[in-house]
């Protein structure tokens, strides 16, 4: 699944995949191996990037990413890759939470007729290792959950259904 940052009005689309020595960044037309991220606290770790480590603090507010690297401090915004795949533009239809990726549902954290706001953590599905929390693309209440714990599922399929209102 591809993530999407904006950085100085610029958005920057990149993704993960597996290696043999952990992971893979792409980005762009680029690939750079190996990549990885030792957390130490709940605000620092350590980016390793091609063999090159450095220590790294960030805080998180909602989509914003505060991250301080090499002395210099950036902020990041996150563009929630499900936030596309919302259908419908018209207020009084359904809004659903697809998959951006084939996987299985590792854990629901909502249930039918539950209030949920933007950015709520609605679900954790898995795909090829990694872990992905799906999240309400918007405020609503939650109408149905089409995927229980333990099912598969293929990308684009419908995992969660928001309304406005309650039924």
């Amino acid at each position: 699944m591809y993530h999407s940052f904006e950085v100085d009005g610029v958005d920057h689309r990149l993704w993960l995949s597996a290696s043999q020595q952990g992971y893979r960044l792409h980005l762009c037309d680029q690939v750079i191996a190996p990549v990885a991220f030792t957390r130490h606290s709940d605000s620092s770790g350590i980016l390793t990037i091609a063999g090159e480590s450095e220590p790294v603090r960030f805080a998180i507010e909602g989509e914003l990413i505060h991250l301080h690297i090499r002395g210099r401090t950036r902020v990041l915004r996150y563009n929630d890759p499900l936030r596309t795949l919302v259908s419908g533009n018209d207020e009084a239809r359904p809004r659903v939470a697809r998959a951006p990726m084939p996987g299985v549902v590792v854990a629901t954290t909502v249930s039918p007729g539950q209030q949920v706001s933007a950015g709520m953590a609605l679900m954790m599905i898995e795909s090829m290792k990694l872990e992905t929390i799906i999240r309400s693309p918007q405020d609503g209440i939650v109408d149905r959950i089409h995927v229980k714990e333990g099912e598969s599922f293929e990308r684009d399929a419908v995992l969660v259904t928001l309304c406005k209102e309650g039924r």
